[in-house]
């Protein structure tokens, strides 16, 4: 009789990319933006992807978030309650999304503008911070890259490179001179991860 491995047996033992993410900040911090650079980079990359954005009221000085979901597989619903990963640029998104991550998953947050952030035991924290290191490079509004640098570095599932070049997909051309900097802003971010 001939014996087939199981779904358990070491050598098809695969566990599919899920990644579901919110990222979040004051309208203006360029937020909406970072969601469509990693839903692009990582659909170009091969995975499925949804993304959510957050429009309205919130956006005009408020909480803006949007919400990815980056699998191997089909996605049922764009939806993200419990987050694998939170990026949070500001300290009002920090409060609102930080406890719902994950037991075991990463929150990034930007440290130049989340002051008094506790220690939270249960998942990975990554304090990066983008301001001070946007401020360095000369362009205040690339922050948000040096937050989605540091997520990418720490997280591999894409090469802050791999993502840089999408940068021209989701920027309006009037924009596209901002793309050097902003590049320079994603790897600073994953420098960062690197050096820490």
């Amino acid at each position: 009789m001939t014996s087939f491995p199981t779904h358990h047996s070491p050598l098809t033992t695969h566990h599919p990319l899920y990644e579901e993410v919110i990222i979040a900040g004051f309208g203006g911090q360029g937020v909406i933006l970072l969601g469509k650079l990693l839903a692009q980079a990582a659909m170009k990359n091969g995975h499925e992807v949804t993304y959510m954005p957050s429009y309205g009221a919130e956006v005009r000085g408020g909480t803006a978030h949007c919400m990815i979901i980056i699998a191997d597989e089909l996605i049922a619903s764009p939806l993200v309650a419990q987050p694998d990963a939170v990026i949070t640029m500001n300290e009002a998104s920090y409060k609102k999304f930080a406890t719902r991550v994950k037991t075991g998953g990463l929150l990034v947050l930007n440290s130049s503008m989340v002051t008094g952030h506790e220690p939270l035991d249960t998942v990975d924290v990554v304090a990066v911070p983008a301001d001070d290191i946007a401020v360095e490079l000369g362009s205040p509004k690339s922050a948000n890259m040096v937050a989605l640098g540091a997520y990418l570095q720490k997280r591999g599932l894409i090469e802050p490179t791999a993502a840089a070049q999408y940068l021209s997909d989701v920027l309006a051309p009037r924009y596209h001179k901002t793309i050097p900097v902003n590049e320079q802003a994603l790897l600073r971010g994953a420098e960062f991860v690197r050096s820490n």
